[in-house]
């Protein structure tokens, strides 16, 4: 009888691969299988479309599709040049950004990708500026310009982060020709010079990628033609992999599902320490109850992270006390610091200080899925059973989920949060900084400072205390609430091999390493 084989793999540590450049050679072997690597996954594409969505399973998407000047190898924390042939800050302000783009690059279309194709492609993403786009990650770019291949970036101020947004999903090259200036592109269909072609796109079901002969860059080994299934809940995907209708499954199992792991015959198991968050946020604009800072303490004081963690996670998740999670320079405890343990009597305190009349109702948007629902369910039973709270949950499905939160629907709501880039900022700028992602009206001079503060340093290590000062504050003025921590697990049958290099926790989706064996 085959054993299950387990293969533990830590982000610190990470996957070499040998650097290259060059195309490849697509002809299969004799032998050779050439049906799809069928890929199964609960995140869904939100927009094909680059400056439209900001989301883990679109830029999924655009990682296999497209290219960006950079891009991030396994167990790497800096890029390296992918359409680019170098990158460099001019001088030492670190507020002007230049790359060399190659002179050999085609969009998958055969049309020539030119510097003013990568000018354009994030011009249009600042123009459009959608509400769920990629936008907020570049809050110090103020314009770019184009002289021949050279590329350069003008930014108001020092920001050493600047080349790891640019090696994201956000710094998509689209073809300029095929992308509107002033709106989104709709049809289902992608124009990119990335590793894979997309050959067929059905919404919310599924995506047909097959190898781009003409894709030159830091992607050195060829391709397996890959179908992705899109499933609307985690219960959905794991009947899927019980009836071996996929090869390979990534994000998200049930919990339960996930707990007895280890048990199945024939099942690879690739278990990697994550940088997965998941937060509770408030929306703090007038006219809701999360408004009042004092209510939001009060949730604060009460909830309990290990009854969440235990309970709908069915301990498949660790709890998470601060913003910047374990394994990033600067993580610490502050909201253990301020909120130790569960305290009816401290949130009954902070509520009667603030003279806000008990109990506080509020709606609590979930996306619609069997685990958050638990978790939202677990969450008001701890809320409610103070006296203090009142909380209606609302279930809605994802895409309209994230719309709704956007326009400010919901007083509060949980979503889960993957690095942008593995640095300490991809969870304080996007999250808690004005303009943030999470759309929810926070705004802090304080913490804008501080994050600013982190970014003027090249040595990382230098940001720490900032990190941890900008933790602090967030624990006082709590537009957020962590939850938990979790783990990155990737499934596949022993007919395919490469699926422990799929994911190495930062949400970069790998899909070229796959192949029969």
């Amino acid at each position: 009888m085959r054993s299950t084989v387990r293969l533990r793999i830590l982000i610190t540590c990470g996957v070499l691969v040998a650097a290259g450049v060059g195309g490849w050679q697509l002809l299969p072997s004799d032998g050779e299988r050439t049906d799809p690597i069928t890929v199964g996954t609960t995140d869904e594409v939100t927009s094909l479309d680059p400056a439209g969505a900001y989301d883990a399973g679109s830029w999924a998407m655009y990682s296999n599709v497209f290219q960006s000047l950079l891009t991030f190898k396994p167990g790497l924390s800096q890029p390296v040049p992918d359409a680019a042939e170098s990158c460099r800050f001019s001088g030492t302000k670190l507020s002007t950004y230049q790359c060399t783009l190659r002179d050999d690059l085609t969009f998958a279309n055969g049309r020539k990708v030119t510097a003013e194709d990568v000018k354009y492609s994030f011009e249009r993403m600042l123009r459009i500026k959608t509400d769920v786009g990629p936008q907020p990650l570049f809050p110090t770019l103020k314009s770019v310009s184009v002289q021949g291949r050279t590329v350069t970036f003008h930014l108001s101020g020092r920001d050493a982060t600047f080349p790891l947004k640019v090696a994201t999903g956000a710094g998509s090259i689209v073809d300029k020709d095929h992308y509107p200036a002033d709106r989104l592109r709709t049809d289902p269909a992608v124009d990119g010079s990335g590793p894979y072609v997309l050959k067929e796109y059905k919404e919310g079901a599924s995506a047909r990628l097959e190898p781009n002969p003409r894709y030159k860059g830091a992607v050195t080994k060829a391709g397996h033609t890959v179908l992705v299934k899109y499933y609307g809940q985690s219960e959905d995907l794991a009947k899927a992999w019980k009836a071996k209708e996929v090869q390979v499954t990534h994000r998200q199992l049930p919990p339960d599902f996930i707990s007895t792991l280890g048990t199945k015959d024939g099942t690879r198991i690739t278990e990697a320490e994550s940088a997965e968050i998941r937060n509770l946020n408030f929306n703090v604009r007038p006219g809701s109850p999360m408004a009042d800072k004092a209510v939001r303490q009060a949730v604060a004081a009460v909830l309990d992270r290990p009854a969440i963690t235990e309970g709908a996670y069915k301990g498949t998740v660790e709890p998470l006390y601060s913003l910047i999670p374990q394994g990033f320079v600067g993580h610490s405890t502050a909201f253990f610091d301020v909120y130790p343990e569960p305290s009816r009597k401290k949130a009954r305190e902070l509520l009667k200080d603030a003279g806000i009349k008990t109990p506080v109702e509020f709606t609590l948007g979930v996306r619609k899925d069997a685990t958050y629902v638990a978790e939202a369910a677990e969450i008001k039973r701890q809320l409610d059973g103070t006296g203090l709270f009142e909380v209606k949950v609302v279930e809605v499905d994802w895409k309209n989920f994230q719309k709704g939160y956007a326009k400010g629907s919901y007083d509060a709501y949980g979503v889960g949060w993957l690095p942008d880039f593995p640095d300490s900022d991809s969870f304080t700028a996007p999250l808690v900084g004005t303009g943030n992602t999470l759309h929810n009206g926070f705004s802090s001079k304080r913490i804008d400072g501080l994050i600013a503060s982190t970014q003027q340093y090249s040595d990382r290590g230098r940001a720490t205390g900032d990190f941890k000062e900008i933790q602090n504050e967030v624990a006082v003025d709590v537009p957020l609430v962590p939850l938990w921590q979790k783990k990155d697990y990737v499934l596949s049958t022993e007919a395919v091999t490469g699926s422990q290099y799929l994911s190495d926790g930062t949400g970069i989706w790998r899909l070229w390493e796959l192949s029969w064996i």
